[in-house]
């Protein structure tokens, strides 16, 4: 029974921390951004504002699917947490954990779609449209890559992966196979969303896709659902190419750099069209993982 309540009680507080340090990150993104666009920017705390005030805030509802897909979103993430080592923070041990956490982010992505389903608004159609469409692109590569870490190490579990690169920084996998790093950090900007590749949310033309017909409680669901993923995919980066970290003090670190470099890179370049997307993950990033894979193979 203590065990059981111990359980519960660091899940809780693992889910507390994950959402307030990608609403962290957020911010600062938000703030970097501005900063290279020569504008000031909103405070870095905007987002925690954006939550509270989301939440106090009257929604419409579009029925039960509308409802539930939000839910699922955010469950989908949360879930994950259980799987994903934070530093020295894990629940679970268990071999899989690597096939098993992109099957719990397609489950959030599988809730946002239902949402925007029960939204019946076009826009938010296409924007989910392009997401999955997308989503094809860049796991194609991301496969690839994993597979081709899981034969190296003989594990899929991605603590066993955390620790056969333990002892010095260079046994990072950053260090010991660049070009699969590379490819995982342009792999990890699309699922972030961030630009080039963040044609499903495009403001200035879908209004903001999937989100569109979201507001109060269920755009402040989302809010912390992305707040989540966001950590999630930075967090299975630093674990897989980083060395993880002995503590979630030196781990949130890492994953800082990792979130401030994307979020410069996404900066720099304008945004693809959906299809020139999945062309782009189809071509470089495809190509440079099966290259390494056979490397790795031979």
């Amino acid at each position: 029974m203590i065990d059981i309540i111990y359980r519960i009680g660091h899940f809780i507080l693992i889910t507390l921390f994950t959402t307030a340090l990608g609403l962290l990150f957020m911010g600062i993104a938000r703030k970097i951004v501005a900063r290279i666009q020569k504008r000031y920017g909103p405070p870095f705390y905007q987002p925690y504002l954006d939550v509270l005030k989301l939440f106090g805030k009257d929604a419409i509802t579009h029925g039960f699917i509308f409802d539930f897909g939000a839910v699922m979103a955010l469950g989908g993430v949360i879930a994950t947490l259980f799987f994903i080592p934070l530093g020295s923070w894990q629940l679970y041990s268990m071999e899989g954990t690597v096939l098993l956490i992109i099957y719990f982010l397609a489950v959030a992505s599988l809730g946002m779609a239902m949402g925007t389903v029960g939204s019946g608004n076009p826009q938010a159609s296409v924007g989910i449209s392009r997401a999955l469409t997308q989503m094809l692109g860049y796991e194609l590569p991301y496969l690839v890559i994993l597979f081709s870490l899981i034969y190296r190490y003989q594990t899929s579990s991605v603590w066993g992966l955390m620790q056969a690169q333990s002892g010095s920084f260079l046994n990072w996998n950053l260090f010991a196979y660049p070009l699969m790093a590379l490819v995982a950090f342009v792999v990890l900007i699309g699922m972030m969303g961030k630009k080039p590749f963040d044609a499903m949310i495009a403001p200035a033309e879908i209004g903001s896709g999937p989100v569109v017909e979201s507001g109060g409680k269920y755009l402040g669901m989302l809010l912390l659902q992305k707040s989540i993923t966001i950590i999630i995919e930075l967090a299975l980066y630093v674990n897989l190419f980083l060395g993880g970290a002995d503590n979630i003090f030196s781990f949130s670190f890492k994953m800082l750099i990792v979130w401030i470099l994307a979020t410069m890179f996404g900066s720099l370049f304008p945004r693809f069209r959906i299809e020139d997307g999945v062309k782009f993950f189809w071509k470089w990033p495809l190509g440079i993982a099966i290259l390494q894979a056979l490397y790795i193979i031979i």
